[in-house]
């Protein structure tokens, strides 16, 4: 029986232990955010996890030639993982949606709406798309 695929939540405790990953997921899970080249001082990501695990984190995600002076950061979807729906949240499905779908009606950013239901941004821009759909319209596919 083969291991099941790593995640992203796997790789990232792998990196910088499962503490300071959880309080990554934590805070920013179910958004996107970027992970600089090189983190500062006063950085949030080194404010969040501290500095060393951010340094480890930067170095994870770093692209780039260090000839050239080119290096970049990486722009990431972060997955809620064991902090989502089915983890400390949310005890339900169906109550975090009803949480996101009152936070967008409220005009919070996707992102925001994601943290405080204990989704994804994916998911808040379905629910937003879906709530403008005109109700006098009917379904082309079903």
């Amino acid at each position: 029986m083969p291991d099941s695929p790593s995640t992203l939540f796997d790789d990232i405790a792998s990196v910088i232990g499962a503490s300071a990953a959880l309080a990554l997921f934590r805070a920013r899970g179910g958004g996107r955010v970027t992970i600089p080249a090189y983190a500062q001082s006063g950085h949030w990501l080194v404010e969040l996890i501290g500095w060393k695990a951010a340094h480890a984190l930067c170095d994870y995600f770093r692209t780039g030639s260090p000839n050239l002076n080119t290096m970049r950061g990486a722009e990431i979807d972060l997955p809620r993982g064991p902090t989502g729906v089915v983890g400390e949240f949310a005890p339900t499905l169906a109550r975090a949606k009803r949480v996101m779908a009152e936070a967008l009606e409220n005009g919070v950013s996707a992102d925001e709406a994601a943290r405080r239901a204990g989704l994804t941004r994916r998911t808040a821009y379905r629910m937003r798309k879906r709530s403008k759909r005109d109700p006098r319209q009917g379904e082309f596919f079903k």
